[in-house]
């Protein structure tokens, strides 16, 4: 997020961090506050992912089982993937619709 971001994509970047950290922790550290910053590395593609309008669901799951397995060597989980997925999805339009109506 390289520039002045609005405050819907500010509130929506924190929802896909806590996310990815509290809900798809494929290696299980979201009860240690030392490793929070352990899927910042794979945030700002999600969130780009998030933000498109079509097959959200198939490419953030896609991108998530990716990460897993072939950077963390860690057995494909495709179904926990799509699960997280959706609920980013839903992250995504509670935001807008919030958005929306202040405007």
């Amino acid at each position: 997020m390289g520039h002045k971001s609005s405050p819907r994509d500010i509130e929506l970047y924190q929802r896909v961090d806590e996310v990815l950290y509290y809900m798809w922790d494929p290696i299980g550290v979201a009860g240690s506050p030392m490793a929070r910053d352990e899927y910042y590395d794979y945030l700002p593609t999600v969130f780009s992912l998030l933000v498109q309008d079509d097959n959200i669901d198939e490419k953030i799951a896609s991108y998530l089982v990716h990460v897993a397995r072939d950077r963390m060597e860690l057995p494909e989980k495709r179904e926990h993937a799509l699960e997280i997925a959706a609920i980013l999805r839903d992250w995504k339009t509670t935001i807008d619709e919030k958005y929306s109506q202040q405007t």
